[in-house]
């Protein structure tokens, strides 16, 4: 609903942009940062956060993200600046789905991490869901040491219940010991590319999940692909009709590269 010009209610249609008057576009970093502690164990010695990015630690080699406002919108830029020390280890997550907003322009979050040698980083945050008419770019830019080990997962979901997804551009570009180890671009919000058979289809959410631990054949399954990359390294890919099913199909192949 909105408020019409003689005061009174009037209503939205779904999927209609909100745009807030006025509204500036946000420029907002936030960062987190180990260190090795006294006992052998990982220090989390550093945390930065700004509105809407807020990192609160959780346990001792535990962090996650809070949003502390609404957004992104059109128009702000966010980052996360994550950096694991050598021989240290760090969880990262959200404690809620992220949820991208139209607005004025194209809105961008931009991860920057760096994992040292013989690190561990497990990066898995909840969905982003991508609300009709927004317009995003996520970037991730992910250096490794030689013997890091990383395990992370991005989901996301096409649009809010009963509406079409917004645009949305995603870059994940990986190297190892400075040599490229794996590039991926992908793009969603179109419909004529959304709904062929050969791209998702009926799939309302989509998701990956890189991981360094090796996997010597490919396996495929209803919705879900584990593929070996030349790296080493492993790239499990799903897509399913909602998040439930999603983070379902992502941890079967998350299993099938690291069995239990």
């Amino acid at each position: 609903m909105g408020v019409g010009a003689g005061g009174g209610l009037v209503a939205r249609p779904r999927g209609a942009r909100v745009l807030m008057p006025g509204r500036r576009a946000m420029r907002a970093g936030a960062a987190v940062a180990t260190a090795p502690a006294p006992d052998g164990g990982t220090l989390v010695h550093r945390l930065a956060s700004a509105p809407p990015l807020t990192l609160r630690q959780t346990g001792p080699s535990t962090v996650h993200l809070v949003s502390t406002a609404a957004g992104p919108l059109g128009g702000d830029r966010l980052s996360l600046d994550i950096d694991v020390a050598p021989h240290t280890t760090l969880e990262l997550g959200s404690v809620a789905a992220g949820l991208v907003l139209p607005g004025h322009g194209t809105s961008e979050f931009l991860v920057t991490a760096r994992v040292g040698a013989g690190a561990r980083l497990r990066f898995a945050p909840e969905p982003t869901v991508l609300a009709a008419g927004c317009e995003h770019r996520l970037l991730v830019r992910l250096a490794l040491a030689a013997d890091a080990e990383v395990l992370w997962r991005e989901e996301i979901v096409l649009g809010r219940h009963g509406e079409r997804a917004g645009r949305c551009h995603a870059r994940f570009d990986a190297t190892r010991d400075g040599r490229p180890l794996l590039r991926q671009e992908f793009t969603v919000g179109d419909p004529a590319l959304d709904s062929s058979p050969a791209v998702y289809g009926a799939a309302r959410c989509v998701g990956t999940t890189f991981l360094t631990t090796p996997v010597k054949e490919p396996v495929v399954a209803e919705g879900v692909a584990v593929l070996p990359l030349a790296g080493p390294g492993t790239l499990v890919s799903a897509l399913a009709a909602d998040a439930v099913e999603l983070r379902s199909r992502l941890e079967w192949g998350e299993r099938a590269v690291r069995p239990a």
